[in-house]
């Protein structure tokens, strides 16, 4: 038995995996946004300022630590989900 290399991943399959996220699809929206003036830019994204509540913070946190997910990706995900879901809805 020989030690093997593990394979290089293509970046055909880095696109691929980036755009199956849901805040990586390219429509109207999506285009709008990307002109969108407020915050920081940082490449595609826009930084923030936040506020919010120690405990609903600690909340996070747990979601955070124990999906394996950055704070920011559950944040990014809940006010996603918020937004498209009925929450807002008129």
């Amino acid at each position: 038995m020989s030690i093997q290399r593990k394979p290089k991943s293509t970046l055909a399959a880095q696109d691929a995996f980036i755009q199956g996220a849901p805040d990586a699809q390219l429509n109207a929206e999506a285009v709008a946004a990307s002109t969108y003036e407020k915050g920081i830019a940082k490449g595609h994204k826009r930084q923030i300022s936040l506020t919010i509540a120690p405990e609903l913070l600690r909340k996070v946190d747990e979601v955070a630590k124990r999906t394996g997910q950055a704070r920011a990706a559950v944040i990014n995900l809940a006010i996603f989900r918020a937004l498209e879901g009925d929450i807002f809805q008129k």
